[in-house]
């Protein structure tokens, strides 16, 4: 066993321990300091507000701790929220009908159609196979990273990892081979540049799911605590350009990091070429179901973008714009793509369509859905109660009581990065977020930055493999040293915090203050 894979063994066995520890702990520990403090007085507080309080910690250490699956307890929320007398059924679980849900829902389903019928391996090997990317090693270093980042976008960033990490693999043999043509026997577990191509694939991932809303989790959590606590509804252009701004940011500090720790140590990669065109062989001529993917995709794109557009040559109080939002909100755009893969026929003779109803259930992330309802309720619930404008003058005044939006920003995107290292970023945005647009809005300020800088920090999760699912992917290669993901996440997070979300607020205060 060479010394890498012993160092990944120990590791994972040290991982495993701990979790154990933590689950157990959370299990027994969370319920006790629930109950502590909901017979602690606490001045200020409503009896419901108050209840509402010890539920939100018992389900805060138990989506940290994990004892039981995370969209568990974001169905404990609610119910107890009902059980306890805080609110009645209707409230407490109208949230899981948001239109935010099927907005995801319809992105998932478009998704699972692009991967079914192959348009994503299309995609990726499309960009690979480009002239300007050949058998040089970095050039094909940044172009993994590009269909990685792309691709995420629009597609769930796990199931990109997933596609992403054969085609690394392929590619690290052909470089073995050709080395070892050359009389050079290497070990991938040691090599550098197959630590670098595999973290870039992992970070590409979690990187690309900034651009769009439904690229990602935390950003339409952001989205729906803005329009159901404050009313403020950020279109799916307005976030695509805020999230391209932070996606080429932060791909670039990526690329630049990772490429200068672990640079190649071979002018070109001889088979690569052949190798990615092979891959482009196999997949063969496009076929029916892949064009009717795309088109379906492109019909939810357009929809989704035409808002922007008509803002730019309408102006923003057009009666266009505002029937077009009327009748095609971002949900409906979602949903009128996803429903055209059911009526779009393959072999209309055999009634064979686009795809299958048990396909598309395959392809909704159910408890994403419900960790998302349940943030929402737990987050709608905190404001009906006044338990969030209590907690958001306590972080106010804690903060000196005058905080800059800057500050602002800075202190809850580092809470929510911090966070999202140790659990889902999913559950670190639904526990920040209702929190930090509260603070804002104690403090007088705008809730939009602080939740367009929590949604793009909680993806930065580049410490762990525990951290988002790309990461564990990669790790299980066995060619990435946990100490030399650490180091690099290390790098790459604060650099991200540093040099992207701090100037993007500045940029969406003055968006907020020409509204």
């Amino acid at each position: 066993m060479s010394q890498a894979s012993d160092e990944a063994r120990k590791v994972k066995e040290a991982e495993q321990a701990f979790d154990r520890r933590r689950r157990t702990i959370g299990l027994f520990g969370a319920p006790i300091v629930a109950l502590l403090v909901f017979f602690t007085p606490i001045a200020g507080l409503t009896l419901e507000a108050h209840k509402l309080l010890s539920i939100m910690v018992l389900v805060a250490l138990w989506w940290i701790t994990e004892p039981v699956p995370i969209p568990v307890t974001s169905l404990i929320g609610p119910t107890l929220a009902v059980v306890t007398g805080v609110v009645k059924v209707g409230a407490a679980f109208a949230a899981f009908a948001s239109s935010m849900i099927f907005l995801f829902m319809g992105g998932f389903i478009l998704a699972k159609a692009m991967m079914t019928h192959g348009l994503d391996k299309r995609f990726a090997y499309w960009l690979l196979s480009r002239s300007w990317v050949g058998s040089n090693p970095r050039r094909i270093f940044l172009a993994i990273g590009l269909a990685a980042a792309l691709c995420s976008g629009w597609v769930s960033n796990t199931a990109t990892a997933a596609m992403m990490f054969p085609i690394c693999l392929g590619l690290l043999n052909s470089i073995k081979e050709m080395l070892a043509v050359n009389g050079r026997d290497i070990d991938l577990s040691e090599y550098k540049y197959a630590t670098g191509l595999m973290l870039m694939t992992a970070y590409s991932c979690s990187i690309g799911g900034v651009l769009t809303p439904i690229g990602t989790p935390p950003n339409l959590i952001m989205i729906g605590f803005l329009e159901q606590m404050e009313n403020i509804h950020i279109s799916f252009f307005q976030w695509m350009v805020w999230g391209f701004i932070a996606m080429v940011c932060y791909f670039v500090i990526a690329y630049v990091v990772l490429s200068r720790m672990f640079p190649a140590d071979v002018e070109r990669i001889d088979g690569a070429e052949e190798f990615i065109r092979a891959r482009i062989a196999e997949l063969g001529g496009w076929t029916r179901a892949q064009k009717n993917t795309l088109f379906a995709f492109l019909v939810a794109v357009v929809l989704w973008v035409t808002p922007g557009f008509l803002s730019v040559f309408c102006g923003a109080a057009s009666p266009i714009l505002k029937m077009y939002n009327t009748l095609f909100p971002e949900a409906v755009a979602a949903l009128s793509g996803a429903l055209l893969l059911f009526l779009l026929p393959v072999n209309f003779k055999k009634r064979e369509f686009t795809l299958t109803w048990k396909e598309a259930m395959e392809g909704i992330e159910w408890g994403t859905l419900i960790l998302f309802g349940g943030g929402l309720a737990m987050g709608g619930m905190m404001y009906k109660t006044g338990l969030s404008a209590w907690v958001g003058d306590l972080i106010v005044s804690s903060m000196g009581g005058e905080p800059s939006q800057v500050a602002m920003v800075a202190i809850f995107s580092v809470m929510a990065l911090l966070l999202a290292e140790l659990t889902s970023h999913t559950a670190a945005t639904n526990m920040i977020g209702p929190l930090a647009i509260t603070a804002a809005i104690s403090a007088g300020l705008s809730p939009i930055p602080v939740s367009v800088g929590i949604a793009l920090s909680a993806s930065l999760g580049f410490m762990l493999p525990v951290s988002t699912p790309p990461n564990a992917i990669v790790y299980a290669s066995g060619y990435i040293p946990i100490t030399k993901m650490i180091r690099t996440g290390v790098y790459i997070d604060f650099i991200g915090i540093a040099c992207v979300t701090i100037p993007l607020a500045i940029y969406l205060v003055s968006f907020v203050m020409g509204r």
